[in-house]
């Protein structure tokens, strides 16, 4: 499968630096749609963000990597059914009520409980029909987006480019069917969000997919695809397992977990969720991506 560790509109490797003065390549022309212009693909944090794009996009695509989006596509490639829930309690109803074992902390895991938030419990243990998966960052901004109605994508470095290749077959990042990017981030221990580099950088390879295929970013969302930017795979990869998430998994002993996360496109599973009360199920177009 191809990889996208590379944006190819911007050759820099360097974080977040923006060109000096003088000629720039810049990214392909934003293709238009019934006369509307403005970004197709725009970017933002956490909850708030998620709740102000969803307002107006079309599509949202959440970024947890560790863990909960790349557990996800762990568990999606391997036929389950995964409902997402902000919170245990809610976990707990929603198992009941859509027949579905109720995955438990990692400290919890156990042999009559095997699944968490770990991809790498997820990817050991027994596949099941229908799991509810709860976390307070990207697991509770897939149920919020959700019950507008509108499609929520769970991307992670594993399925970037299956992503693109899925919103861009869907006709999402034209003006009139502009795409959401969150970076769902994680807490401090106030409860305030604090911004993770890993979840910039799967936005940002989505986002950079989206502006190879012409569509146009917001300032916000081309920072975000500046970020990764000419970063080799290897790189990136170094940089999320150094990472303040990948050191707080990694001292845990969770190392695999942070392993399984920085494979680069190893999934061509797109999860998504399509109406209210729905799960994640795979709805990629495989010959989108060869």
């Amino acid at each position: 499968m191809a990889s996208s560790p590379n944006v190819s509109w911007h050759e820099n490797p360097l974080i977040a630096q923006f060109p000096e003065e003088g000629p720039q390549e810049q990214p392909p022309p934003a293709r238009k749609a019934g006369g509307r212009g403005g970004p197709g693909a725009q970017f933002e944090w956490g909850a708030a963000g998620a709740r102000a794009l969803a307002a107006t996009c079309a599509t949202v695509a959440v970024v947890d990597v560790l863990s909960f989006t790349t557990t996800v596509s762990v568990a999606v490639g391997r036929g389950t059914e995964v409902f997402a829930c902000a919170d245990d309690h809610v976990g707990r109803q929603l198992a009941k009520a859509t027949s579905a074992q109720l995955a438990v902390s990692r400290h919890e895991v156990d042999e009559l409980h095997p699944w968490s938030l770990s991809p790498a419990g997820m990817a050991a243990g027994p596949a099941v029909a229908r799991l509810v998966l709860p976390s307070p960052n990207g697991s509770a901004i897939s149920a919020m987006v959700a019950e507008t109605g509108k499609p929520v994508i769970a991307a992670s470095l594993r399925n970037a480019t299956a992503v693109v290749a899925w919103l861009l077959a869907g006709g999402f990042g034209d003006p009139s069917l502009p795409v959401a990017v969150i970076a769902a981030g994680e807490r401090w221990a106030d409860g305030s969000l604090r911004p993770a580099i890993e979840d910039l950088f799967a936005s940002g390879l989505v986002l950079g997919g989206l502006a190879d295929a012409g569509v146009e970013l917001s300032a916000e969302a081309s920072v975000a695809a500046r970020s990764v930017a000419g970063l080799p795979a290897s790189r990136v990869a170094d940089l999320v397992r150094a990472s303040r998430s990948g050191t707080e998994l990694r001292v845990a002993g969770y190392d695999e977990d942070v392993e399984i996360a920085v494979e680069m496109d190893a999934d061509e599973v797109v999860p998504v969720i399509s109406g209210v009360a729905a799960a994640f199920r795979d709805e990629i177009v495989r010959g989108a991506l060869r």
